[in-house]
């Protein structure tokens, strides 16, 4: 497989990229007739609103894509729900914000109530683990527009005005602090379900059911992150990193850019789609997080006190990097 390999499985991020900035175009000249309560936060993990003069919501919306395939190939449907609280928390704690709600769509051919049921185990979990609640939701059946199913979320939170962590504070020589991920979570499955279509579900060197290590749920970040920045850490930026991997560092801020000289380990899934794929380690972290859900950016000089915190619950969490004044640069090695 060439180097652009998630191109010819199907997923162009050029595109997507472009069809985004086609939308926002338009909704950008929204006219309401009142004062906007948008808090500026261009190319961010969350929006935010101004609720009143010290608060403010934070609002997410995601889904779990063709991972949700890999769910219907194995018919285990359990766990997923995690993935789509994941997706949508994860994003909202980038901002400072508490996730406080996350409202469900599923879209289906035809509703199955035992599958349906299975989703809400996962998402009742997940909620639980992200400590936020589920107040209402959507099932839509439209079998003329879809095959299978598709499960997707809006979640909201809440975060002072003055709490909101944008990342303009990012400063070259602070630290970059990488919490691991518990495996594919969320992204790339196009690519990855293509590359490994031929695998054994036994493959011995997965240590367990390759079905199973596809299907592990994204990790949920919320309660350490919230821990961190309760504290008297001075947090500087943080980052979900999903789709385009580290580079969702450049989210964070203008004018730096970050060099990765001591990466976490991946897990051996990704080196089993990269071998099977014929992809290089440039592609292979463009794709997909390699072993870092989660990055947190300090000063250099509370890097010990995240640390400490943080290993409570990731003890493998580290400083993975630095940042640079190589604006709009990530560099890994």
């Amino acid at each position: 497989m060439s180097q652009d390999a998630y191109t010819q499985a199907g997923v162009s991020q050029s595109g997507a990229d472009a069809s985004v900035a086609a939308l926002v175009a338009h909704l950008s000249r929204i006219e309401t007739g009142k004062p906007s309560r948008v808090v500026p936060l261009p190319g961010h993990y969350a929006s935010v609103l101004r609720l009143d003069e010290t608060t403010g919501i934070a609002f997410g919306t995601d889904g779990v894509g063709t991972k949700m395939v890999v769910a219907e190939q194995l018919g285990r449907f359990e766990t997923i729900g995690i993935d789509c609280i994941a997706m949508n928390v994860n994003d909202l704690v980038c901002v400072g914000a508490e996730p406080i709600a996350l409202v469900d769509f599923i879209l289906c051919r035809t509703a199955d109530p035992e599958q349906c049921g299975a989703i809400g185990e996962g998402l009742r979990r997940g909620a639980e683990l992200a400590g936020i609640e589920i107040p209402g939701g959507e099932i839509a059946q439209v079998g003329d527009v879809v095959k299978g199913l598709e499960l997707a979320g809006s979640a909201i939170g809440v975060v002072p005005l003055d709490g909101i962590v944008t990342g303009a504070a990012i400063a070259p020589g602070d630290a970059v602090i990488g919490l691991p991920s518990s495996g594919l979570h969320s992204n790339g499955y196009t690519l990855a379900r293509r590359v490994l279509a031929d695998v054994p579900l036994d493959d011995g060197r997965l240590g367990r059911p390759l079905g199973e290590v596809l299907l592990e749920p994204t990790e949920i970040y919320v309660r350490p992150v919230l821990e961190l920045l309760a504290s008297d850490v001075n947090v500087r930026g943080l980052a979900h990193i999903t789709g385009d991997g580290l580079n969702n560092l450049l989210r964070l801020g203008d004018g730096v850019g970050y060099a990765i000289d001591d990466p976490l380990p991946p897990q051996p899934v990704f080196d089993l789609i990269a071998e099977h794929g014929g992809i290089d380690d440039e592609e292979m972290h463009e794709v997909f997080n390699m072993g870092c859900g989660f990055c947190a950016i300090v000063p250099e000089a509370d890097l010990d006190g995240a640390l400490d915190l943080l290993r409570a619950h990731y003890p493998d969490a580290r400083r993975v990097g630095i940042v640079t004044g190589h604006a709009g640069v990530v560099t890994r090695g």
